[in-house]
């Protein structure tokens, strides 16, 4: 084992320790490790004087290259691939939780990772920083009241926001929640600041310090209706100019049993327009289910990103799916959607693009045996800039109840509307998952990628490789965990 691998396991190793007296704890490890590799490209020239004609009557290399070649130019320049890079992320995660400290309702909540790259080169995002904090607060809760102190993640419709501050909960008996958090915020879709190093391809678009980030939400849950309206802004402590500001209203209405009409949207203040938004009528029950829906799709960006000078264009979309399940060991399944792009108002008079398209995916599940199942599926897409067509099947067996056999394979074919690549990809696996065990899981698996870029020259990359993968995931706590719960008592009306 590396060095740097000897210092990520004892660090955990302290995590185990025993809880002191009259402490409970719970402490799940899940650590996975795997083989990978990558190759790039390379740019690479050759004299103007030495390109000739190529299979599609444009410029080449002697040995089969496109080029590119300026006028007036010495030479010409094209990619070549690149040479293979391996290596072998190790990714490990910690979640603990701690009750029992010595104030009642006071409890410790713990969620980190250690990430690394046991190979040669680092080829595996997500291994810097190696540690990482994703979770780490302490919380008091009360019948009516909590409160959180630390970094944490507050989930909504407008997605996830990680901070280091406060959070304050107020729940009402009439089934009205609100909240209220702030603190200094983090990179969107990440566990580190904005600030940080990993970040650093951002360049001159980087802030130099960590953005204010504040929220609230009222939600209301009743027999036959649920909804809920976020707000949250962020505001840059260096220029004091905003980072986004942004408000979301989602709602569920359920008028008889199976029965449902979901329905949200969002909006943008610092844009000055409507983000996403969707409704749908779901119908669900033991036999099978249906859905139709709209919903409409803008990307979003902060507002120090260069992205959203682009001013990124919405598509609008209508779906639908049904799933039956005609005998009890069989399930079938099926869905479809067809959107529509809105007017770039860019004008393109040499090109014209495609701006709708659709997608449609049919699959089944099966119980062939006591101890064996089945799941496949077909899909199919057409859309601007590329189409994809592909089907899986995933085969699963337990021959004895603390072990499981999966076995997988597929194949996908991506045309690509702007380039001369047709790529295909089949893969085939098989995994092992064993319970040693209530609280020790085993897993080892093995991938193969093939793949063919079904090219006519030269610049075809071949990304096949093996994928080697092992795990293991193991359950610590205190006796406290082990108890069963008391009966249950049904709540009487009114109280």
């Amino acid at each position: 084992m590396t060095r740097r691998g000897t210092a990520a396991l004892a660090g955990l190793m302290v995590l185990v320790a025993p809880a002191a007296s009259g402490q409970d704890y719970v402490l799940r490890l899940d650590s996975r490790a795997q083989t990978a590799s990558y190759r790039g490209i390379r740019l690479d020239s050759i004299p103007a004087l030495s390109v000739v004609p190529g299979p599609s009557g444009g410029p080449s290399t002697p040995s089969g290259f496109a080029v590119t070649c300026v006028p007036g130019r010495a030479y010409c320049t094209f990619f070549r691939p690149g040479t293979a890079r391996r290596g072998g992320p190790w990714v490990t995660s910690a979640d603990l939780r701690a009750w029992g400290v010595g104030v009642q309702g006071l409890s410790l909540h713990v969620n980190s990772r250690v990430g690394m790259d046991l190979g040669s080169s680092d080829v595996w995002p997500g291994t810097d920083p190696a540690v990482q904090l994703i979770e780490g607060y302490a919380e008091y809760a009360s019948e009516r009241m909590s409160g959180r102190l630390g970094r944490q993640v507050e989930e909504s419709r407008l997605g996830y926001y990680g901070f280091d501050g406060a959070r304050v909960t107020w729940r009402a008996p009439t089934g009205l929640r609100t909240l209220l958090y702030g603190g200094l915020g983090l990179a969107r879709a990440t566990a580190v600041p904005v600030t940080s190093a990993a970040l650093n391809p951002l360049d001159n678009f980087q802030p130099r310090q960590r953005q204010w980030l504040l929220g609230a939400a009222v939600e209301w849950h009743g027999w036959i209706a649920d909804a809920r309206a976020d707000y949250v802004r962020e505001v840059d402590r260096d220029t004091r100019n905003f980072v986004s500001e942004r408000a979301a209203l989602s709602a569920t209405l359920r008028p008889a049993p199976g029965l449902s009409l979901v329905g949200g949207a969002e909006y943008d203040f610092a844009y000055g327009w409507w983000g996403n938004a969707d409704l749908s009528l779901r119908y669900g029950r033991r036999e099978g289910g249906a859905a139709l829906g709209i919903r409409r799709y803008r990307p979003y960006f902060d507002l120090w990103t260069i992205w959203g000078a682009f001013s990124p264009v919405p598509y609008r979309a209508v779906n639908g799916s049904v799933w039956v399940m005609p005998t009890r060991r069989l399930t079938l399944r099926a869905s479809g959607e067809r959107y529509d792009f809105d007017n770039a108002e860019a004008s393109t008079p040499l090109v014209s693009e495609e701006t709708r398209g659709w997608r449609w995916s049919a699959g089944l599940s099966s119980t062939l045996a006591k101890d064996v199942s089945v799941d496949g599926g077909y899909h199919f897409g057409f859309g601007p800039g590329a189409s994809s067509q592909g089907g899986e099947v995933a085969v699963s067996w337990q021959p004895v109840p603390r072990l499981t056999v999966s076995a997988e394979g597929g194949h996908l074919v991506r045309p690509l509307e702007f380039r001369e690549e047709n790529p295909a990809l089949t893969w085939y696996g098989l995994a092992l998952d064993f319970r040693a065990t209530e609280r020790l899981r085993l897993s080892l698996a093995g991938t193969r990628y093939d793949e063919d870029r079904r090219r006519g020259d030269a610049s075809g990359l071949d990304w096949s490789q093996t994928r080697l993968r092992a795990g293991l995931s193991w359950l610590f706590g205190s006796d406290a965990d082990r108890l069963p719960l008391p009966p249950a008592r049904p709540r009487e009306r009114g109280r």
